[in-house]
């Protein structure tokens, strides 16, 4: 499973960096908007750094047609760097943009993906991620979870190297059920995470276990003090 963030918000990676094996960040015009008026490029390098080489990072294009999405990609890659993954809309301009891409051998997402027909479509062109919008299926009425599960058949029908990157969460349990449907990565907001960490059973389970032990050894005793306490060896980083 690859976990990524959706966010350009540099504290948000940073923290969220040193907490789970983040795979990836993810991004579109409306979540740099969040972020004010930025200086684009000098801003997604400095994500790229945070996360390193090994990460993926996705950048969309935001021109309207094939020429115009190329025209954003090559700038992309020339002004962050040649890993990046375009993420390039699933429509007649971005599927020739798609083609256009892959053949010239540069990372491709497919984004805005509502149907198995678009995803379908996408990874014949060749796009190496699949971004199915979870959320905003539901809120359409369309099947999700069907959506998903189907391109992951396909995927495995063709033993393609295609993957799905599932995106658009309202909640943890869109997350689990995107993975569970076979998606192979899902990039959500810190949001998401920051609510599925510190739910009060988890944090009423530390405090019992807490609890408990400084009711044998003492208040605010912890294993590495009470190893000092009997002059035993501790771990030192």
């Amino acid at each position: 499973m690859e976990f990524l963030l959706d966010t350009v918000h540099i504290e948000d990676i940073k923290k969220y960096v040193d907490i789970i094996p983040l795979s990836g960040v993810t991004s579109n015009p409306s979540i740099v908007k969040k972020e004010g008026r930025i200086d684009f490029f000098k801003h997604i390098r400095a994500v790229r750094q945070i996360i390193g080489d090994q990460a993926t990072l996705h950048i969309q294009a935001v021109g309207q047609t094939t020429d115009a999405m190329l025209q954003d990609a090559y700038t992309i890659l020339k002004n962050v760097d040649e890993n990046v993954y375009i993420k390039i809309p699933t429509n007649e301009a971005g599927l020739a943009a798609i083609k256009q891409l892959k053949a010239a051998g540069i990372n491709v997402t497919a984004t805005a993906i509502y149907t198995k027909f678009q995803g379908y479509l996408a990874m014949t062109a060749g796009a190496d991620y699949l971004a199915p919008y979870y959320n905003r299926m539901v809120n359409m009425n369309i099947n999700a979870d069907e959506v998903i599960g189907e391109l992951s058949t396909q995927i495995l029908r063709e033993n393609s190297n295609t993957k799905i990157l599932a995106a658009s969460f309202h909640t943890v349990q869109q997350v689990n059920s995107a993975f569970e449907m076979g998606a192979q990565a899902a990039t959500m907001s810190a949001d998401i995470l920051k609510t599925a960490l510190s739910a009060p059973a988890i944090s009423a389970a530390i405090n019992d276990f807490t609890t408990d032990w400084e009711s044998l050894y003492g208040q605010g005793s912890t294993i590495s003090s009470l190893a000092k306490k009997q002059n035993l060896t501790t771990m030192t980083n």
